[in-house]
């Protein structure tokens, strides 16, 4: 039997049942098996994120999805797949692909690893392919402690710590913004060099993160931005983070006027009024490109630098294309400005 069903919010009177329960009650006709299936077969989105656990939790005002088709695995499912960078006993660098949460949600951490496989995030990906390297069961490797994140759809490079040692060390680098951290991010319009100051708070005033103008409100988020290229009607930036806080670029770039590509939630002013996006973007066009930080152990420098994914890298280069086939464009295919 063919299932639809509106996108909904969680109520109330909903909040606290399992996905499981709450789907087959919207749905009327469906039998838990039905409702079981529809889950497994990753149809089932709670927020951005799809869930396959027919006993998560929900709570009030959670968006629930049900997809029309099936949503497959993202492509490095497979830890053999997942690019390491780095590894010793205390650290390890992998190259994060979109579409992979970094970590899993609290109501998920009891998983089994057969379920886990089910839905994997960066973490378990990681773990596998170390324990793939290393040719020993992941069971008996070091759990791994986060230090910082990326968004599920941002790509690039993420470190773990692997030892108590070196989450409190790393940990203590990133409290003191001493880690380089640098993004590439496609967004719409011109911008020029510049550096972007302003207290961050979980909510602006309409339901979302956004900055303050309440004086001893917030958290300081400083990104410094400077323009990679000129694209036809885009501009290539690369975004260093001073603080790092959550979705900092995003809300900065949404705010200066220029919200990244892709992204489906930093479009909406205070106003209500929704930045149109018409970039055609694969996904939310950001990316973590360059990470350093000190040896929690050692104190050696370590550093790299990953260039932009493939459907990125597509992206960027259709606006390069069109701006130099612009008849405006002057003979170097300069876009217009």
């Amino acid at each position: 039997m063919a299932f639809t069903l509106a996108p909904f919010t969680v109520t109330p009177q909903e909040a606290g049942f399992t996905l499981a329960k709450v789907l087959r009650s919207r749905l009327g006709n469906a039998t838990w098996s039905d409702v079981r299936k529809l889950i497994s077969a990753r149809r089932v989105q709670v927020g951005d994120v799809i869930c396959s656990d027919d006993a998560r939790r929900l709570k009030e005002n959670e968006r629930v999805t049900l997809l029309e088709h099936p949503k497959p695995l993202p492509r490095v499912a497979h830890p053999q797949r997942l690019v390491i960078r780095y590894l010793d006993e205390h650290v390890v660098v992998v190259e994060k692909p979109a579409g992979v949460n970094t970590v899993r949600h609290p109501a998920e951490l009891e998983w089994s690893e057969k379920r886990r496989e089910l839905d994997p995030t960066l973490e378990d990906l990681t773990q596998w392919a170390i324990a793939h390297r290393l040719q020993r069961p992941a069971r008996e490797l070091p759990r791994l402690r986060i230090v910082h994140r990326l968004d599920k759809e941002t790509s690039g490079l993420v470190v773990f710590a692997r030892s108590p040692l070196a989450e409190r060390e790393l940990g203590r680098q990133f409290r003191k913004h001493t880690v380089v951290r640098r993004y590439l991010a496609v967004v719409p319009g011109r911008m020029t060099n510049q550096t972007i100051r302003s207290f961050l708070v979980r909510d602006r005033g309409d339901g979302r993160r956004g900055s303050t103008r309440l004086p001893k409100v917030g958290k300081e988020a400083i990104t410094h931005i400077a323009v990679e290229e000129e694209l036809n009607g885009y501009t290539l930036l690369s975004c260093r983070l001073e603080t790092g806080r959550t979705h900092q670029i995003r809300i900065h770039l949404s705010e200066a006027g220029h919200p990244v590509c892709g992204d489906r939630v930093y479009v909406k002013k205070i106003t209500g009024e929704i930045s149109p996006d018409t970039s055609d973007a694969p996904r939310l066009a950001l990316h973590a490109t360059e990470l350093g930080f000190e040896h929690p152990v050692t104190g050696e420098h370590l550093h790299w630098t990953m260039p932009l994914p493939g459907d990125l890298q597509k992206f960027v280069e259709r606006w390069r294309v069109k701006g130099a086939q612009s008849p405006e464009a002057d003979v170097r295919g300069t876009p217009p400005r």
